[in-house]
C-alpha cells in the first residue's frame, strides 16, 4: 500500500501569499528532493536547535506514513512542517504520531496545530475508531491537550528532554 497522495488547501491567515500543499506518502513514494528536505529539517529542529543528540534514523521511517506541508509560493515550494505516522504495533499498540516540526520561518502562525489536525484526520482514515498516542516533550503538553490529547502516562526521560505518553480517543474532536 505504499503511494502518495496531495492536497491543496489555503494558507495559514498569516500566510496570504502562499498556499499549503500537502503530500500523505510512504517512504518509497518521496521524491530524493522531498527526503531529503525531511532529514535536513529534522536535523536542523531536533539535533541542532534542540541540541539533542539521538539516532534519527531509527528504522520506523521505512514502515510509517510521512505528512509533508509545503508552501506554494510563485514559483517556489519549500518544507514549512512534517511529521510521520507509526502504524500500530509499531512502537505503541496504537497508530502513533511523532517527529512533528516547523521550520523556524513558519513558527508563531498556527502552522503546527494546522498540521497536527491534519495528521490526525489522516491517521483516522487509515485506522477508524482507534485512539492515538503521541510521545509529546512535557513542554508541549498543554499544546496537545487542546488538541484533545489526554495524559498517559508520567513524565520520562527521552534523548535528555522530558516527555509524556498522550492519547486522543477515536471520539474526540
Amino acid at each position: 500500500m505504499f503511494g502518495t497522495m496531495e492536497s491543496a488547501t489555503p494558507a495559514v491567515p498569516s500566510m496570504p501569499c502562499a498556499t499549503l500543499r500537502w503530500q500523505w506518502s510512504q517512504l518509497p513514494g518521496l521524491a530524493a528532493a522531498e527526503l531529503y528536505a525531511v532529514l535536513a529539517a529534522r536535523q536542523q529542529v531536533f539535533a541542532v536547535e534542540q541540541q539533542c543528540a539521538f539516532q534519527d534514523a531509527d528504522g520506523h521511517d521505512l514502515h510509517a506514513w510521512h505528512l509533508l506541508a509545503w508552501t506554494e509560493g510563485g514559483t517556489t515550494s519549500a518544507l514549512a512542517g512534517y511529521l510521520r505516522v507509526l502504524d500500530p504495533g509499531r512502537k505503541y499498540s496504537e497508530p502513533s504520531i511523532g517527529r512533528v516540526l516547523t521550520v523556524a520561518p513558519h513558527r508563531g502562525i498556527g502552522l503546527g496545530r494546522t498540521l497536527m489536525c491534519e495528521g490526525i484526520m489522516r491517521t483516522r482514515a487509515i485506522w477508524p475508531g482507534r485512539p492515538i498516542r503521541v510521545a509529546a516533550q512535557q513542554r508541549l503538553e498543554a499544546f496537545y491537550a487542546s488538541l484533545g490529547f489526554r495524559t498517559a502516562s508520567a513524565p520520562y526521560t527521552e534523548d535528555g528532554i522530558l516527555h509524556v505518553d498522550m492519547l486522543i480517543d477515536a471520539a474526540a474532536r
